[in-house]
């Protein structure tokens, strides 16, 4: 009887919460006229009138810039790249790396407790099945390195990964480690560039990106598989 209680106590608490954050989206104007707004930006694709938007809000700026980044982890798959380029090219690759490390750690906590909380039906609204499935088959393949392989990748969605990591077993701390180890490099790499180019260039940069993350990936998953052919080769000889 009280697992039951308890059960009704957890839906419904998940349910008054969804209702309130909706509620304040749909009515309270200010808010739903900003958020919209940030996603019309985000969705441009277009680095300069990102910029430009940031840059409109005055000394509010990077208070905006910190918000779009977490905007743009819940709602995934919004590119989080063009927010880092534009960090670097208004505030300094140095500052901007840090106001875009920052703020997307915060939005991949964010997503991490909204799939924990509120659970899988919510993360699929948010996202979409078949991409959730994708990841999940990525979690299920790669265990505890699969966190830190993804940040490192940046054609894996951020989002998807924070919100697919929420639906696990998975300690928030691990997490939220391998999170910070994993995108650091990206960000700065992609920060310090963002500073140096500007316009079509960046598209170059971004298949460098890949191409970096790719070299990246191959090291793991050689560790992943020397460390497996080990403990494959241990057990064989306990035998």
């Amino acid at each position: 009887m009280i697992k039951i209680d308890n059960k009704l106590k957890n839906i419904s608490v998940k349910i008054g919460v969804s209702l309130l954050v909706i509620g304040i989206y749909l009515f309270i104007p200010q808010i739903n006229k900003g958020i919209n707004q940030m996603i019309f930006y985000l969705s441009m694709l277009n680095i300069d009138a990102i910029k430009e938007y940031i840059l409109s809000f005055g000394i509010l700026a990077p208070i905006i810039s910190f918000l779009l980044m977490i905007l743009q982890s819940v709602a995934a798959p919004l590119p989080a790249f063009l927010i880092t380029f534009a960090n670097a090219a208004l505030f300094g690759w140095v500052k901007g790396a840090m106001l875009s490390w920052t703020s997307s750690m915060v939005g991949a906590a964010l997503c991490f407790y909204i799939a924990r909380f509120l659970g899988r039906d919510v993360v699929i609204k948010l996202t979409s099945k078949y991409a959730l499935d994708n990841i999940d088959n990525f979690f299920d393949k790669y265990g505890k390195h699969t966190i830190l392989i993804a940040r490192l990748l940046p054609f894996i969605s951020f989002d998807l990964v924070s919100y697919a990591a929420g639906l696990t077993s998975m300690k928030f701390s691990s997490f939220f480690i391998a999170t910070g180890i994993g995108q650091l490099p990206a960000t700065i790499i992609y920060s310090y560039v963002g500073d140096m180019l500007t316009g079509s260039l960046k598209f170059v940069v971004t298949g460098l990106m890949i191409l970096f993350a790719l070299s990246i990936l191959g090291y793991m998953l050689k560790k992943i598989y020397n460390e497996k052919n080990s403990n494959l080769n241990k057990s064989l000889k306990e035998k």
